[in-house]
Parts: C-alpha cells; structure tokens; sequence
C-alpha cells in the first residue's frame, strides 16, 4: 500500500504530539521508504535504550544530548549528526533543552498506527 504525507508540511499549523517523559514530536514528511521526525526535548528528557531494524540518521537542530550508541558515549550540540546502523542498542539523554531530527528508513510504521513509545517515559 502506497502511503506518504503531504507534499508541504508547514509545522506551525501543527501540534505537537506529546509521547511522555518531557518528549513531543512532529512528522515532517514520510512515505514507505523513509520518515523525518522533529524531536522536542526538555531538559532531562531520556530517550532509554532501545534498538530496530531501521537506519536512522539523527541531525541535532539545537540544544545537547548525551547520546549512547552501541556502549559509546558522546555529546552532540546543535548543527551536529548522529547515524545509527540497524538493530544497535542506543538511547539519548537531553542535557540542554532542544530539538532533533530524526530520519528513519524505511518509515517506522509503529510511529503511524498510533502505539506507545515506550522508551520515552509515562504517557500519563
């Protein structure tokens, strides 16, 4: 089934969808190779270790994040990029308030249907 989103995504028409744990996102753009993410973050925010069977390219569009990847720790700041091979064990902890965005191929279906992102705290 082809899917995608629309051909212009103007965010400041948009609200943000709050996943829990200090975390809110937006689609940017998908289809059913790839999907753009924009990431809010506040201050503490921990995305906890998780791993999947997508690429994910990672571009940090402002603020700091103590990324793990693969048991390899590193500070990333604002106009910094982050690749993570398929299936790697990685999390995030947000150390200054910001934004990433992420990219994902192929799309992350459980991203469209609605489930629970666990790795991003309560949603309560």
């Amino acid at each position: 089934m082809k899917r995608s989103s629309e051909k212009y995504v103007i965010t400041k028409d948009m609200e943000w969808e709050e996943l829990g744990g200090g975390v809110s996102r937006k689609f940017l753009g998908y289809d059913n190779q790839i999907m753009m993410v924009r990431v809010k973050f506040v201050k503490g925010a921990f995305g906890s270790p998780h791993q999947h069977f997508h690429t994910q390219a990672t571009f940090c569009a402002s603020g700091k994040f103590e990324f793990e990847i693969d048991g390899v720790k590193k500070i990333v700041e604002a106009g910094d990029g982050i690749y993570i091979e398929p299936n790697l064990l990685h999390s995030a902890l947000c150390l200054e308030e910001g934004e990433l965005i992420d990219t994902f191929s192929p799309v992350r279906e459980d991203f469209l249907t609605g489930g629970e992102v666990s790795y991003f705290g309560d949603k309560s």
